[in-house]
């Protein structure tokens, strides 16, 4: 896996945000049983940029969390059967390896939030990455039912990391 951490911030964590996001996108990669080694970009952002970066992006003009920018196009979630015409939009060619998409991470939401939901700024991280993994291999959540079978399959990662909500 070709991994790529880049923050834009001022602001540490009190852990290697390179390890944890790598260890969260590993764990989501297997459980959904990607049959390939992947590229992943994460980048880590600050409260101001991740609003523009919304507002163009997705035509929203407010603060967020997190950001997926997924590469491929699923005909479902989860589902990675590339066909062949579509090979050079998705694997890079000097790897081999399937291009997944980019997550850009609010780096002053992740503090905010993981104050307010009461538990470590680590879990809050890998919580976000695994949200965003799993929309990198087509998840979404627009319907209730989609919304709960996102927040099953990130929790069931999580604890099993044993990243939990202490």
């Amino acid at each position: 896996m070709t991994f790529h951490v880049e923050n834009e911030t001022d602001r540490e964590f009190p852990f290697s945000e390179r390890e944890t996001a790598e260890l969260v996108c590993r764990a989501v990669l297997e459980a959904e049983n990607c049959p390939y080694e992947a590229q992943v970009s994460v980048v880590l952002t600050d409260s101001g940029t991740i609003r523009e970066l919304n507002r163009v992006y997705r035509g929203k003009d407010r603060e967020t969390d997190v950001l997926s920018f997924p590469n491929l196009d699923f005909p479902e979630e989860g589902f990675f059967e590339i066909s062949e015409d579509r090979e050079a939009d998705y694997f890079d060619p000097e790897t081999g390896e399937l291009i997944l998409g980019d997550i850009i991470l609010s780096v002053d939401r992740i503090y905010e939030q993981a104050e307010s939901y009461g538990h470590s700024v680590r879990r809050e991280f890998a919580f976000l990455v695994a949200h965003s993994m799993l929309h990198l291999c087509g998840y979404d959540h627009m319907e209730e039912s989609e919304r709960a079978r996102m927040e099953e399959k990130q929790d069931r990662i999580l604890d099993g990391l044993g990243i939990t909500r202490d």
